[in-house]
């Protein structure tokens, strides 16, 4: 059995060495070998669970480093040496000695530190430890992720806990960074293999499903694919068309966003136009619009079905032309026109110069995400503030200028103007999306371009935060919410406001939570904690509004609604949120909500309105008529 073993090793280590040998020289090859010996005497008498010699994973690591992330000789080497410290009696000094410090840099950020007491979690300390690295090297990260990558292709001999554990952390964290990286064979074998564990019945349920289309499908498609090579030939294009069909987790993705089954989900495959050679003199992007052209005189293109994603690729750099186009059987097919460089370019995201430096563009902020946190010392969450880094898609919008924006899929107005600057999103007020007034809550689509409107004496509110994706978005909002928690916290059902009668309790956690003095929670509390009764003296805050609700009750006649308008907004300066009349037997009631600073503004308001022709009574009250 050994020696069956240590064939498959010698075979399987030999297959690296002989794709590294076409890349590196002489010397790194000696070296990546070395680095193999090294581990494998290392790990010599270790099993993995399936039975195996341990070396089989740094192997395996080793191959995805050196054959499909095509990274380079120190990385493989990493690839072979990435468990000797974690798993057996050698230490990074074994390492240096014999590799140097670049490949112990490497080995050390993919090394799990053992703790006696962890920072947060040992995974989350994990996490940050490897993250760390991006402000250096963003090598190390591949390495993991060529180990997590083998560690879910094995993991059936795993416990269904420890499956789960390694499927929740792939699907919440290595997953969307291998999207993020540009990497998109990886992180579709990685959510899919996360998928599979987590979920087996509907895993196994859509494969089942896909079986069927793929029979059902096969003539007709290949009709289709055969159709559009035939085209490229006739007009001097070597290419091919394939059909893909989406892989079980990014259908069940569709199925929950459109809340369908199956059979409901629209295009669940694509054809892929791939050309590898053209006519002389023409760039990438002009032979993917002139195969568009070619296809849109033979096949009808579905109307607003046009997608730019070379001009407009995503953050991840993937660039193609897709089209909906309907075949000769009356179906739309969903269509991709890229270039066999393209192709490679989603493959091999931040390792290749092919990206168009979108990738390099969210690494620099990614960087800066990590030392934002980093700063904040814990107050928040770390694997949160990650995780709203690291979306699964994007939109692109732009500013009235034409720059352009990269955000997360389901991204506001309110995030588009703190990733422009803080001091526009802490005082927005309206966004203008594509020249139409819209809230700031309005979420945007690709495409849009986005004005916002400011006014100084407004700030950004904390509620916000529920309508936001971006990390320094929901950063600046949460510091809003840990100030106003911190200096006082108003109860929700009297809604005092500053210069009222008010009373204050303190809180066990340290807040004054502040109460109107006739607000029935506060007369309960007293009567229960008086010793926690705080003097608080509720000062207005210039930057600070709050909602006032107001009841006018009033003989009707003509121009009274504009007259009540003119006296609250121009004549006092205060802002209606909605206003609500009803007219019975020529009597009005007329509920007003507005924002004020302090109960003085609402008291000169309410006198104003006393003096208007007709009005008999207004009376205050807070917003959920409540005490």
């Amino acid at each position: 059995m050994d020696k069956i073993h240590d064939i498959d090793i010698e075979k399987l280590a030999n297959e690296v060495f002989e794709v590294m040998s076409k890349r590196v020289s002489p010397e790194e090859l000696q070296q990546i070998k070395a680095s193999f010996e090294f581990a494998r005497k290392a790990h010599a008498n270790q099993k993995r669970k399936t039975g195996q010699p341990y070396i089989i994973h740094p192997i395996a690591v080793a191959r995805i480093a050196a054959m499909e992330l095509k990274l380079d000789a120190h990385c493989v080497m990493a690839g072979f040496l990435h468990d000797v410290v974690e798993d057996t009696s050698c230490t990074m000094e074994d390492i240096k000695r014999n590799f140097g410090e670049d490949v112990t840099y490497l080995v050390d950020t993919v090394t799990k530190k053992h703790k006696d007491i962890y920072k947060n979690t040992k995974q989350v300390d994990n996490y940050e430890q490897l993250l760390d690295s991006v402000h250096y090297d963003i090598r190390a990260l591949m390495v993991k992720i060529a180990d997590r990558l083998h560690n879910m292709r094995t993991l059936q001999s795993m416990r269904p806990d420890k499956q789960m554990k390694i499927a929740g952390e792939t699907d919440y964290f290595y997953a969307p960074l291998a999207n993020r990286l540009g990497l998109f064979d990886v992180k579709s074998d990685l959510e899919n293999l996360s998928f599979k564990y987590r979920c087996p019945y509907e895993y196994f349920d859509i494969l089942k499903h896909q079986k069927k289309d793929m029979d059902n499908d096969k003539e007709r498609l290949k009709l289709f694919t055969s159709t559009i090579e035939s085209l490229l030939h006739d007009n001097g294009i070597e290419g091919v068309a394939e059909v893909y069909y989406r892989r079980p987790y990014s259908i069940w993705r569709r199925m929950n966003d459109n809340e369908c089954d199956y059979v409901h989900v629209q295009n669940r495959y694509y054809v892929r136009v791939t050309f590898t050679k053209w006519e002389e003199g023409l760039k990438e992007k002009e032979v993917c619009v002139k195969i568009y052209s070619i296809l849109t005189d033979v096949f009808k293109e579905k109307p607003g079905s046009f997608n730019n994603l070379i001009d407009q690729a995503k953050e991840n750099s993937y660039r193609c032309l897709n089209v909906m186009l309907l075949s000769k059987d009356g179906i739309w097919e969903d269509v991709q026109i890229c270039s066999e460089k393209m192709v490679e370019s989603s493959k091999l995201g931040c390792m290749t110069g092919l990206n168009d430096g979108n990738i390099d563009v969210w690494i620099k902020k990614f960087q800066r995400v990590l030392k934002d946190i980093a700063e904040s010392n814990g107050k928040i969450g770390f694997m949160e503030n990650v995780a709203t880094t690291l979306y699964y898609d994007d939109v692109m919008v732009f500013t009235p200028k034409g720059k352009a924006i990269i955000l997360p899929k389901g991204s506001t107005a309110i995030d588009f103007a703190f990733e422009l600057d803080n001091s526009l999103g802490m005082h927005a007020k309206y966004a203008r999306i594509n020249g139409k007034l819209c809230s700031m809550k309005t979420k945007l689509n690709r495409g849009d371009c986005v004005e916002i409107g400011t006014v100084d004496n407004v700030t950004a509110k904390s509620e916000w935060m529920d309508y936001t994706s971006t990390y320094k978005a929901k950063r600046a909002l949460r510091f809003i919410k840990i100030e106003e928690d911190k200096a006082v916290r108003c109860c929700p059902y009297c809604k005092p406001l500053p210069g009222g009668e008010t009373i204050g309790f303190r809180s066990a956690d340290g807040t004054v939570v502040i109460h109107r003095r006739s607000c029935s929670e506060a007369i309960m509390d007293a009567s229960k904690y008086g010793d926690s009764i705080v003097e608080y003296d509720f000062k207005e805050n210039p930057n600070k509004l709050y909602p006032v609700s107001i009841v006018i009750k009033a003989i009707d006649r003509y121009h009274l609604l504009m007259d009540i308008i003119q006296c609250i907004t121009q004549e006092q300066k205060l802002s209606i949120d909605s206003l609500n009349t009803v007219t019975e037997d020529e009597i009005v009631t007329c509920h007003v909500t507005f924002f004020a600073h302090s109960i003085n503004e609402v008291v000169g308001c309410m006198q104003e309105l006393y003096l208007i022709q007709g009005i008999d009574e207004v009376k205050y009250k807070t917003i959920n008529n409540v005490g």
